[in-house]
């Protein structure tokens, strides 16, 4: 192979790259940290709204969210602009995505509880249709950035490293912020007044700083858009998507049950309800050290070996709070264990998606990074979906009452279910998962045969998919 073509992937990007590039998901966590964190305790303590109906409320938002998604993966394959693709919904949406972050938790604090329901729901979902609009472009990002698969590690792994500092400063910031503004409602409203202005100015840096590089090959139908039922048929194709969509969901149930359950593990068997901040700093300092491992571990292991072993892992580690259930120093020592391997893990799972791009256009020579990506982003919100409800279900069926200063052994067995068992069931979903998912072995060739059709032109798509383009083309007038 000529050096050409060997190197025709390569980018010059360097850590200020990177880490202009992280700012994206440490914004983006300061509203979604906050909803995995404290949005369902916000809802049944402060707010005072059943667990049950919050549960229910979650579910059909996030289910809901997941469509939009979609919709606004397919619109980013379709945007043409003087800035690209991706960038101009972060310049445009920062705005709006932290106007409504704020009115999340301006719920009318007289109403009646049905008009608490309906505000909740509206404002969530508003919020939801926002943090898709800049989620979804600011994750295709990565594939238009570069096409080298050690420097979209490399984003992804400070995207990550950076995102758990956006979860650090939510989790430590938040009660201080919320007790400076005088506590309530109120102190919640102006906390994340302040909050979402400074993921306002990260999401401009990134947009200021990123560069939208990769071209379609010589070759490859040029069209504005594809047809979406075309879109649709490679995606369909993609069987790595699938796998990987499958693992991102099941994770993030058994995440969003770790992480809404916290709060009421430290506040009912610790009694120590402002834990929550050292606790989760307890998980997150490992995380991140996990995280930047990554780039030594990926490269002699590969991702999926290494998932495989910290999920293992994970589920020892999650089956240690069994063993001294109220010692606030034993919790503090099981978090920094899930920590440890949560940081593979996370420097990993957005890092398959690009993988499955890049697959996809080399099996079918069709490329849509917006769908595919944002299909990745719909199995991330219908885990959290799953299992923010579950945290409401579980506790409800288990007889909690937020009011209840102490629990009965009903609700405290709900706690213990949402913050053990539960995870563990869904981290052995995502075992079996990534033991079919085999792309890291043939990934090379696939780079290798991008990289030539880069020099000399893409090959034709299949027959299936050039017929549904000429006749597209036949309807448009398209040539």
């Amino acid at each position: 192979m000529s050096s050409a073509i060997t190197t025709s992937f390569k980018e010059k990007l360097g850590l200020k790259d990177y880490v202009a590039y992280g700012f994206g998901d440490m914004a983006i966590n300061f509203t979604f940290g906050s909803l995995g964190m404290f949005v369902v305790y916000f809802y049944t303590d402060i707010v005072g709204i059943s667990a049950a109906a919050v549960g229910t409320l979650m579910l059909i938002s996030r289910s809901f969210d997941g469509i939009i998604d979609v919709c606004v993966g397919t619109l980013v394959d379709k945007t043409h602009s003087r800035w690209g693709k991706a960038r101009p919904w972060l310049l445009f949406g920062a705005i709006p995505f932290g106007i409504l972050t704020v009115t999340l938790f301006a719920v009318p604090q007289n109403a009646s509880d049905t008009v608490k329901i309906i505000y909740i729901f509206i404002s969530y979902n508003l919020l939801m249709i926002a943090f898709s609009s800049m989620a979804i472009p600011y994750g295709t990002l990565n594939s238009l950035v570069t096409q080298d698969q050690g420097q979209r590690e490399k984003l992804n792994l400070s995207r990550m490293f950076l995102a758990q500092c956006g979860i650090l400063i939510i989790t430590n910031a938040t009660m201080p912020l919320v007790n400076a503004f005088g506590g309530g409602q109120m102190g919640w409203v102006l906390a994340y007044a302040v909050l979402s202005v400074i993921a306002c100015l990260l999401f401009w840096v990134v947009f200021g700083t990123q560069k939208e590089r990769v071209k379609i090959a010589k070759g490859t139908k040029k069209k504005s858009q594809y047809p979406f039922k075309v879109e649709v048929k490679a995606w369909l194709k993609n069987k790595y998507w699938f796998m990987a969509f499958g693992f991102l969901a099941f994770f993030h149930v058994a995440y969003s049950l770790t992480q809404g359950s916290l709060v009421y593990y430290a506040k009912y068997y610790l009694h120590q309800p402002d834990a929550v901040g050292v606790l989760t700093l307890a998980y997150l300092l490992p995380a991140m050290v996990g995280i930047l491992a990554c780039t030594k571990l990926f490269p002699k292991f590969g991702k999926t070996k290494v998932v495989i072993f910290c999920l293992v892992v994970s589920i020892i580690a999650y089956l240690l709070p069994l063993f001294a259930k109220e010692s606030y120093s034993f919790i503090v020592f099981t978090q920094v264990v899930k920590g440890i391997v949560y940081g593979p893990i996370l420097g990993s799972i957005w890092a398959f998606f690009p993988d499955t791009i890049e697959y996809g256009y080399w099996k079918t020579k069709i490329r849509v990074e917006g769908l595919l990506y944002s299909g990745g982003s719909l199995g991330q919100k219908i885990g959290l979906g799953i299992g923010t409800a579950m945290v409401g279900w579980v506790l409800a069926a288990g007889g909690y009452d937020g009011a209840k200063a102490v629990q009965s052994a009903g609700a405290m067995g709900a706690i213990d279910m949402i913050y053990v068992w539960l995870p563990i069931i869904f981290f052995v979903v995502c075992i079996v998962l990534m033991a079919m998912y085999r792309i890291d072995k043939i990934f090379p060739k696939i780079m290798s045969d991008l990289a030539e059709w880069k020099v000399n032109g893409a090959p034709a798509p299949d027959a299936e998919f050039q017929k549904l383009l000429d006749e597209a083309d036949a309807k448009t007038g398209d040539k």
